[in-house]
């Protein structure tokens, strides 16, 4: 559903980068829920997150921001949320308490205690303080932690998907981390069999693979293997 280029002013804007996982997340929504949107591509290697426009859309300079005619969003929790609110077709968040609240958990664990921990920013500062022979070892630690945890807190869940046979907002979280995981940081994922099973059955999903970061427009001609 990404268009690049010229639109009309109604359609959605989503400011993305190719290789973001927290972009990765809401291009899956968005897909999920079928709704167009221009594609709006922002090289972070070049620090274009940093220039005076886009910081207009999110002061920090994280991508992804969200523009929906006069309402613009930052952070791809908030947008999720929003999206789902506004555009409940194909809800991401079961009806069940219990399961809406694993959802959050599930979500929790990727962007809070993982993925934060391998932005850009950070793995700079671990290359130029502690030395760039540390930086893929400082990744690992903390996805096999984050995965470790995730194994635990979806073992009683998980049917085809994280927390059942629906996908749900946990997926939108957990796949972009295991994409990573295995393409960016060498992760051994035999150490997680459900998070493997899991990352199988979202390769069947027209959605999810759409939203692939080697599937988007400004994505690196040598990323795709």
């Amino acid at each position: 559903m990404a268009e690049s280029g010229e639109s009309n002013k109604n359609k959605l804007k989503l400011y993305s980068y190719w290789r973001s996982s927290c972009s990765q997340r809401v291009r899956i929504a968005l897909n999920l829920k079928g709704l167009e949107y221009e594609y709006i591509p922002v090289n972070l290697l070049k620090g274009e997150h940093f220039s005076p426009d886009f910081l207009k859309l999110n002061p920090l300079g994280y991508v992804p921001a969200l523009v929906d005619g006069e309402i613009v969003i930052s952070d791809s929790f908030a947008i999720l949320m929003y999206l789902e609110e506004k555009y409940p077709q194909h809800p991401l968040l079961p009806s069940d308490l219990q399961k809406k609240a694993l959802n959050y958990q599930a979500a929790n664990v990727v962007c809070s205690s993982i993925q934060p921990l391998q932005n850009l920013a950070v793995l700079k500062y671990i290359k130029e303080k502690v030395g760039p022979d540390e930086v893929i070892p400082w990744v690992q630690s903390h996805i096999n932690k984050g995965f470790a945890a995730l194994e635990k807190l979806l073992k009683d869940s998980a049917g085809k998907y994280a927390t059942g046979n629906e996908v749900s907002m946990a997926d939108l979280f957990i796949e972009p981390q295991i994409h990573g995981a295995i393409k960016r940081f060498n992760v051994d994922m035999t150490q997680f069999p459900l998070l493997s099973r899991l990352h199988e059955a979202y390769s069947e999903l027209p959605a999810f693979q759409n939203a692939m970061p080697e599937n988007q427009p400004d994505a690196s001609p040598s990323s795709v293997t």
